[in-house]
């Protein structure tokens, strides 16, 4: 996949936020020279994050939500699969107090989507370091590592890019250590493919063998939808968008929507694959499901 250029601005921000994160050290939260017992009698231990538990991640996401960004789950006969498939099946974690995560696969005949949940929580082991510190620079370190590109030049591409303001959120699921399944979205076949001159499945034939240097320049997102920075979703967040574009395979996207309110962190991923290869999932309409979602997670932590 295509990534142009990181963001200065976003460099910017990072050494921000971690400059004014204070107690420890490097990226990791570990002190700089302190030593065992050694209490120095004038530090006074740092505060505790907001949350000390995880909701149950399974049962955060309503059968609405799920029948809009998972087409085709409504529809299976078999009554006893669908539940399961509404159920969805929690990631494999060690210590649900500080991580918890849930992911939903539905296949039809259009398309397969996959969606992930996950909430982790942070906490710091250091007594100088608070836990909305340490996830601060959990936060950033994952920012850092999308790896976000310059956004358009255009006037109008911040307004066309945030979708729905109440419902962002952010992606990108980067330095998780525990396991977890990436899953994709899908996207505007018409637009994008008029771009490579595959005529959304019209006039550009039956062959999803097309021309394999067109594949390798198709547009990751369209103008305006580029990876980006969030507003007024938590107290930071960011979205990553990729679609694959190798010329051998069926192009998926993935949307992933990151954010952090105090010592937790949210992450919604959301990836579809068309059925087709000529077909390309619409970028708008998976990052305004994402962020819609997102945004109802992060109301529900305000609550």
């Amino acid at each position: 996949m295509q990534r142009k250029a990181y963001v200065p601005g976003v460099a910017a921000l990072i050494a921000a936020l971690l400059a004014g994160c204070t107690g420890g050290g490097a990226l990791g939260g570990e002190p700089d020279d302190s030593k065992p017992g050694d209490t120095g009698g004038t530090t006074a231990a740092a505060e505790p994050g907001k949350y000390r538990t995880l909701p149950e991640a399974c049962g955060e996401v309503d059968t609405g939500t799920l029948d809009s960004m998972l087409p085709g789950i409504k529809e299976n006969p078999d009554e006893e699969q669908r539940e399961k498939a509404y159920e969805g099946v929690p990631t494999v974690t060690y210590d649900t107090d500080r991580r918890v995560g849930c992911r939903w696969k539905v296949e039809s005949s259009d398309a397969t989507h996959h969606l992930l949940v996950d909430f982790e929580r942070v906490v710091s082991y250091d007594a100088a370091v608070s836990d909305d510190t340490r996830a601060t620079e959990v936060y950033s370190s994952k920012v850092q590592k999308a790896d976000l590109p310059e956004p358009s030049s255009t006037p109008s591409s911040a307004d066309a890019g945030d979708g729905d303001a109440d419902g962002s959120g952010d992606g990108s699921d980067g330095a998780d250590p525990e396991p977890s399944d990436s899953a994709g979205s899908g996207g505007d076949a018409s637009d994008e493919g008029k771009d490579k001159g595959e005529g959304g499945g019209e006039g550009g034939g039956d062959s999803g063998d097309g021309d394999s240097s067109s594949d390798a320049e198709a547009p990751v997102t369209p103008p305006g939808l580029e990876p980006r920075l969030l507003e007024d979703l938590g107290d930071a967040s960011f979205l990553d968008d990729a679609l694959t574009t190798a010329a051998s395979a069926t192009r998926h996207r993935t949307v992933t929507v990151v954010f952090r309110t105090s010592n937790v962190i949210v992450t919604v991923e959301y990836d579809e694959q068309p059925g087709r290869r000529t077909e390309i999932p619409d970028s708008k309409e998976m990052q305004d499901k994402a962020q819609e979602l997102a945004g109802i997670l992060a109301d529900r932590f305000d609550e």
